[in-house]
């Protein structure tokens, strides 16, 4: 007869333990279901398949597949985080060209995440894209932060006496850069076969980005680009 006096306590699985191995399994499944086929067409009952859960365990753990979904978005960019730390990018003390390197070095490894979880990338890109009620909890606990820090650096190096909008329109030309190889990737690779993205090739493309930014925002810094005549386009005002 089996006797649990013999079982070391620390053997025993408990409640606890067990309760928190189902939910990451469930927010990993969740997420690669979410991946695959979108939020309104995944199921719960195929997530919990997947995790080989109890259907109850979704309710039980997130209360609903909104609120599983919102906890899977928070997940997502918190192993991206984890897998592609922002390092040199956090600290002030770091001169902001280094911290802008360190910055687009993070998001497009984030953007094209191929470790474990695959997906987390994946799935920030699609909410963008097709957003769901989630998207304001996303943004507001994980993108404007990322935003602000990205304004710190861009202020900084284009100096004093740029107003918001020059900062934010110098962020978004940057963001607009990684995003594009996110978003046109199938595009990209019919045209420039050669183009790739594993790892290194990732490296070298936010080592571009980086001087490309850098160029533009000294020369901006510099005044360089007031003497450059804009030919006016169809129904625009000369």
């Amino acid at each position: 007869m089996f006797n649990f006096l013999e079982v070391p306590f620390t053997d025993i699985p408990s409640e606890s333990s067990a309760g928190a191995e189902t939910r990451q399994r469930l927010l990993e499944a969740a997420g690669e279901v979410f991946t695959k086929r979108g939020f309104r067409n995944s199921t719960i009952r195929e997530i919990c398949r997947r995790a080989r859960a109890n259907l109850a365990a979704v309710n039980y753990h997130f209360g609903d597949k909104q609120r599983l979904y919102a906890a899977v978005m928070e997940y997502a960019h918190a192993r991206a985080r984890e897998k592609y730390p922002l390092d040199s990018g956090e600290s002030v003390a770091i001169p902001p060209a280094q911290r802008l390197h360190a910055f687009i070095h993070h998001v497009m490894f984030s953007l094209f995440a191929g470790g474990v979880p695959s997906w987390p990338g994946q799935l920030m890109a699609q909410e963008m894209t097709e957003p769901t009620a989630a998207l304001d909890a996303l943004v507001e606990k994980t993108i404007r932060p990322m935003a602000e820090k990205l304004a710190a650096i861009v202020g900084e190096l284009l100096g004093a006496g740029m107003t918001e909008e020059q900062i934010r329109l110098c962020q978004l030309s940057i963001i607009g850069q990684c995003l594009h190889h996110r978003n046109a990737r199938p595009v990209i690779q019919r045209l420039f076969p050669q183009q790739q993205y594993g790892p290194e090739d990732i490296a070298a493309l936010a080592d571009h980005i980086t001087r490309f930014s850098l160029g533009a925002l000294r020369a901006l810094a510099k005044g360089e680009d007031a003497g450059i005549d804009l030919p006016p386009g169809e129904g625009c005002q000369p």
